[in-house]
């Protein structure tokens, strides 16, 4: 089984960009299975049923999205080797900029909206700069100037990355994505893997549930900013 990894900011089109993908890849008769993380709430698991491709989802509530992908990822593995897929493409709902849920030896992808700004992809971090391919979504509605401005910008993060352009409305590009999804290696297990970076470091009293301001109740791992005078 091959497993993909795509992540992205909320609404730069990660789904739309599988759904494409999934299309040309089920034309050869490939079978498809989908892991959908997400934060509060997702109907996504609803648009991959009514496109026939088996769904799991699950919501990380109070925990940080990409710890909630990292420490589920192994059962939704085992679950796509039991139903035999031939590929598995998990979608990372990808909320922190810090973080990157993308593992070692694994195909991994970061979708974009070309509509996020020119800075946006400096502003991604890891979930972008440690991405194989780079799917910039959504270039059909800015100019040609702002799509190559926004591209040099991708590259200036990720500089060994392949970018893809892909609409999610009419599939253009989706067609080379899914080919270079073919290509992803094959594994028979995920234990012992590693991360391609590392989780956020800190650990507090917020993290553990305190709510009250103030430097009192805040102990732990902590970064103080520097007030210039």
């Amino acid at each position: 089984m091959k497993l993909i990894t795509i992540a992205g900011p909320p609404s730069a089109g990660k789904t739309s960009v599988i759904l494409r993908a999934a299309e040309h890849l089920s034309a050869k008769n490939r079978k498809i299975g989908i892991l959908k993380f997400d934060a509060l709430a997702t109907a996504d698991h609803l648009l991959y049923q009514k496109a026939g491709l088996p769904v799991q989802y699950g919501l990380s509530g109070g925990l940080c999205p990409d710890h909630y992908f990292i420490s589920n990822i192994e059962t939704g593995f085992l679950w796509g080797v039991q139903q035999q897929f031939d590929y598995l493409i998990s979608e990372s709902a990808g909320l922190c900029n810090r973080c990157s849920p993308y593992i070692t030896g694994f195909l991994a992808i970061s979708v974009v909206d070309s509509l996020s700004g020119a800075h946006t992809p400096k502003k991604t971090g890891p979930m972008l700069k440690f991405a194989d391919i780079v799917v910039i979504t959504k270039s059909d509605i800015v100019s040609q100037a702002e799509r190559e401005v926004f591209a040099f910008h991708v590259r200036l993060a990720n500089p060994i990355a392949m970018i893809l352009f892909v609409n999610g409305i009419t599939g253009q590009g989706a067609f080379g994505l899914s080919k270079c999804i073919e290509q992803a290696p094959e594994s028979i297990a995920i234990s012992g893997e590693t991360m391609r970076f590392t989780m956020p470091s800190s650990l507090c009293t917020y993290c553990t549930g305190e709510t009250s301001i103030g430097e009192q109740f805040c102990r732990g791992n902590l970064r103080k900013m520097r007030i210039a005078e």
